[in-house]
C-alpha cells in the first residue's frame, strides 16, 4: 500500500470511529450536512479565488471529508459505499475519455469538451433533454453558462465568437424600448436576457464569467477601500465627499493599480 492508499484507508477508518463513538457525527444525515457542504464549496472557492495554497488544501480536505460522510451514510442504510462512488466516477471518466482510452480522436480541448457533452447526453437518456442535466439550484450566472455549454455541445450555436454582438445589441435595444414604456417586468425579463447573451458571449471567447464578475467585484471593493480610506485621512466620512472628489480618489486607486 502506498502512501496514498494508507492517507485514505486513514480517512476512512476515521470516519468509521466517529460514526461509532461521536455523538455529533453520528446524529447527521444527508440532510443536515447539505448546507455545509454548500459553505465548504464556497470556502475552497475563496482559497482559490486568493490563490491560497495553504487553504485550497485544507479546504480541499474539508470537501473530502464530506464526500467520505455521505458514503459512509449511504452505506450504513445499505444504499451505496465509497467503493460504488470511486467505481462510478473512474467507469465515467473512461467512458467520456474514448480519445484516451479509446480510438476517438479529439484535436483539441473543444473536441474533447463536445465529445464529453454527447456522451453525457447518452448516459442521460432518461432525463429526457439536451438541458435537463443542468441542476436548478445552481445560480443564475453559472446556470446560464452551463446552458449555453450543453446547448452548443449538440451544435446550437454562434459560427463565430463576433457573431453573438448582433445579439447583445438586439436585446440591449429591446430593454431601452421597455424601459421607454416603463414596465417594470419586462425590463427585468429584457435585462435577463442582456445579461443571458453577454454571458453567452464570455463562453464563446473563452471567457468564465463568474470569474470575470468576482475579479470585477474585487477591484470594485480595493478602489473603494481606497475612497474610504482617503476620507478618512482627510478627517471625512465618505458619506461626506463630493462626486467629483470620489472621482479622483477612484481614478487615484486604478492607477495605482497599473
Amino acid at each position: 500500500m502506498n502512501l496514498k492508499e494508507q492517507a485514505y484507508g486513514r480517512l476512512l477508518e476515521i470516519m468509521d470511529i466517529l460514526r461509532e463513538k461521536c455523538p455529533w457525527d453520528r446524529k447527521q444525515t444527508f440532510e443536515s450536512l447539505r448546507t455545509n457542504t454548500i459553505e465548504e464549496c464556497f470556502e475552497l472557492c475563496e482559497a482559490i479565488d486568493n490563490r491560497d495554497y495553504d487553504n485550497i488544501r485544507e479546504e480541499l480536505g474539508d470537501l473530502l471529508l464530506h464526500i467520505v460522510f455521505y458514503a459512509k451514510i449511504a452505506e450504513e442504510e445499505q444504499r451505496f459505499g465509497m467503493k460504488e462512488v470511486a467505481d462510478g466516477i473512474c467507469d465515467k471518466l473512461v467512458y467520456r475519455h474514448p480519445h484516451v482510452f479509446g480510438n476517438t480522436d479529439a484535436a483539441d480541448a473543444e473536441a474533447v469538451s463536445k465529445n464529453w457533452e454527447q456522451l453525457k447526453q447518452k448516459e442521460k437518456k432518461s432525463r429526457h433533454g439536451v438541458l435537463a442535466g443542468v441542476p436548478g439550484a445552481l445560480p443564475a450566472l453559472i446556470k446560464a453558462y452551463r446552458i449555453g455549454q450543453k446547448a452548443a455541445g449538440v451544435g446550437f450555436d454562434w459560427e463565430k465568437p463576433e457573431a453573438v454582438w448582433a445579439k447583445v445589441k438586439e436585446e440591449i435595444e429591446e430593454f431601452e424600448k421597455e424601459t421607454a414604456a416603463g414596465d417594470q417586468n419586462r425590463m427585468e425579463e429584457e435585462f435577463g436576457d442582456i445579461l443571458f447573451a453577454l454571458t453567452n458571449a464570455a463562453r464563446l471567447y473563452g471567457i468564465n464569467p463568474e470569474n470575470a464578475l468576482e475579479k470585477s467585484n474585487r477591484k470594485f471593493i480595493a478602489r473603494f477601500g481606497y475612497i474610504e480610506a482617503q476620507a478618512e485621512k482627510s478627517g471625512k466620512k465618505v458619506s461626506d465627499l463630493t462626486l467629483d472628489e470620489m472621482e479622483t480618489y477612484w481614478q487615484t486607486a486604478k492607477k495605482k493599480e497599473e
